[in-house]
């Protein structure tokens, strides 16, 4: 699953480019072992649909028959038919790359596991912006580490989260 890898949302993005990069060859791989490849696409007001921003990074190009799920919130299970395509691809582990680690791709994690399916959390293949808190700078590094660190032998009772380098993905 690659989660709103879009114009607008990686323009300032740590390490944008080396995490493009890593989330290409990871779909590249993907393809070549016929394992589906599905997109998610946000849009918002400063985003809207077919706007430059709203566009999927150029580097990377779905496939006409690969799914791509267009959302407003930042869990890509709120009201998109994910679930549906899961159901029909007969998915229940997804792996996931993109951004922003902490929004889109964190409330996706927690959604994906809650629903009882496993996730295998990219370690290297998502990424987000330097942010702030209450006039604090929280360093991109710092966000990206901390979804890391936090979804790391993350179990429910019938799903798990396991955390991998994208050398180690294999599908």
């Amino acid at each position: 699953m690659v989660i709103d890898v879009q114009n607008g949302v990686v323009e300032y993005a740590r390490h944008r480019d080396e995490t493009v990069a890593r989330i290409k060859g990871l779909v590249d791989k993907a393809r070549a072992a016929d394992t589906d490849v599905i997109w998610v696409q946000h849009s918002e007001d400063e985003m809207p649909i077919g706007s430059q921003y709203w566009q999927i990074v150029p580097e990377l190009k779905p496939n006409p028959d690969e799914k791509i799920i267009h959302k407003l919130w930042r869990s890509s299970f709120e009201e998109t038919d994910l679930e549906d395509v899961l159901e029909e691809l007969n998915v229940d582990h997804l792996i996931i790359t993109g951004a922003q680690t902490n929004y889109c791709v964190r409330h996706t994690v927690h959604a994906a596991i809650e629903r009882g399916l496993d996730v295998t959390l990219v370690e290297d293949a998502h990424t987000t912006m330097d942010e702030s808190w209450n006039g604090n700078p929280i360093p991109a590094e710092y966000i990206i580490a901390e979804l890391n660190r936090s979804c790391s032998d993350y179990d429910l009772p019938d799903s798990r989260v396991d955390v991998v380098l994208t050398e180690n993905i294999r599908f």
